[in-house]
């Protein structure tokens, strides 16, 4: 390129080092935008790379207008920012037409200073133009000037700015080159050497596609208890208080959880009342049996009746004594947080925690039917865990469910279990990961194209 390059001595580095970071990337990715458009552009079509370089520049250094030019001082405007077709025959069309073709003969980058254009364009800059203007020849040796691109903003243009310009400007004369040098190939020019390069790639594929691999799928997993005890609610209530933590080691009989017994009480003392007030009417209905046939008949129905209001007593007062969950087995608690169950109703036979040995762990998978393939018992299974995925588990399938069911996301999944294979002392109940269950080998292509071939087949009801 013909334009002279300016160079500017690199600005200190600030004392902070956050500082200095974050300046290092906003370097970096000026550089990276660079690049990209430059790549961009070389790529880029005959009819393509003027849009290019009047709108993509942009992600390399900000700028509110842009317009390229083609040849010399008579040259034609090409394309303008913000527009795909500019409307030459409008004003600002016109006079940055002829601001451009001004400035043509120019083969230095550089900021414009209005005080050096003519006074037929100095009185239409502020109308038409921002503050600051930029001019970047395209050049390349040999091939003389082709055109120049006029880029313009409201901030002032550094030193470091004229420096990556020099850059860009360099290579988008050269996909300019390149872009209008391309020629269109004969029809069937090649068209042998084309069909062999067909065949081969097509036999590439089938001998790719014929090796046999080990199928494999993913699926979400999660440690579980392996033979965990259940506490569940003995009765319709309330809990009132839970006396341990989340995973918190308990001992056998050590209290657990405690449902309100208000109500319990009152039903108690009514049972209780009654009981009484059934037995004092036996006992009188006894005394007169002696003398009045008619009480001696009521005897049976009293004592029936007491009998039934005794055992309602004696039920409640189980359930008062039931009212505190005991620890049914030494062990580690296993629910989410206690402020989620007090105060919190509940139904008889509810799941309120679980208790579990921390030793005796399995791993639960949730297989998504359309990943489902069909494992046998004993298939490789390896666990990722999120927390340390570089360091995998090995596991044994023992068991897969046999109808699938909706999991909490949403997704209906088969629930399989897999057994560990080496020690996992380390293994906590509830770490969740990624499993990979490995299968038969299949041919690459097959296992490649599984899912396609399922749905082409769903669609075609075959």
């Amino acid at each position: 390129m013909s334009a002279t390059t300016m160079s500017a001595p690199p600005a200190p580095l600030p004392a902070n080092p956050a500082a200095v970071n974050g300046q290092l990337n906003r370097q970096l990715l000026r550089v990276s935008a660079m690049l990209q458009v430059q790549k961009r552009a070389r790529h880029a079509g005959k009819s393509e790379l003027p849009f290019v370089m009047v709108n993509e520049t942009a992600s390399v250094l900000p700028y509110q207008q842009a317009a390229l030019w083609q040849g010399g001082p008579t040259g034609s405007l090409v394309a303008l920012s913000g527009v795909s077709v500019p409307d030459l025959t409008g004003a600002y069309a016109s006079w940055v037409t002829r601001l451009l073709a001004h400035l043509a003969g120019a083969a230095t980058a550089g900021p414009i200073e209005g005080a050096t254009l003519p006074p037929d364009l100095r009185s239409g800059w502020s109308e038409h133009l921002s503050a600051n203007a930029f001019w970047l020849p395209l050049a390349w040796a040999g091939r003389g000037t082709l055109g120049g691109l006029l880029l313009a903003r409201t901030e002032p243009w550094s030193d470091a700015d004229a420096h990556l310009l020099d850059h860009i400007g360099d290579a988008y004369a050269h996909a300019w080159l390149a872009a209008h040098a391309r020629k269109a190939r004969l029809p069937g020019h090649g068209g042998t050497r084309k069909l062999w390069a067909a065949a081969t790639a097509v036999a590439l594929l089938l001998g790719v596609g014929a090796i046999p691999v080990r199928q494999s799928v993913l699926a979400p997993a999660e440690v579980i208890p392996r033979t965990p005890t259940l506490v569940r609610a003995p009765f319709e209530g309330v809990v009132d208080s839970v006396a341990v933590k989340p995973n918190q080691a308990v001992a056998i009989g050590q209290p657990l959880v405690t449902l309100d017994t208000a109500q319990l009480l009152a039903k108690h003392k009514v049972a209780l009342k009654a009981r009484d007030v059934t037995q004092a009417e036996y006992q009188q209905a006894a005394q007169q049996a002696v003398f009045d046939a008619k009480a001696k008949a009521q005897l049976v129905v009293l004592q029936g009746k007491l009998e039934q209001e005794a055992t309602e007593a004696a039920y409640l007062q189980t359930l008062l004594e039931r009212a505190t969950l005991s620890a049914p087995m030494a062990g580690v608690a296993v629910f989410d947080d206690v402020n989620d169950w007090v105060g919190r109703p509940v139904a008889q036979g509810e799941r309120i925690m679980m208790l579990a040995d921390p030793h005796e762990v399995e791993l639960e998978i949730s297989l998504p039917v359309g990943d489902a393939l069909p494992f046998q018992e004993g298939a490789d299974v390896t666990f990722f865990l999120n927390v340390t995925p570089d360091a995998p588990v090995h596991a044994t399938l023992v068991s897969t469910s046999y109808r699938a069911q909706a999991a909490p996301d949403g997704v209906v999944a088969y629930r399989l279990k897999a057994h560990w294979t080496e020690p996992t002392d380390h293994l906590r109940i509830g770490l969740k990961g990624t499993a990979k269950i490995y299968g038969d080998t299949a041919p690459l292509a097959l296992w490649v194209l599984r899912r396609p071939i399922a749905s082409v087949r769903q669609w075609l009801t075959l």
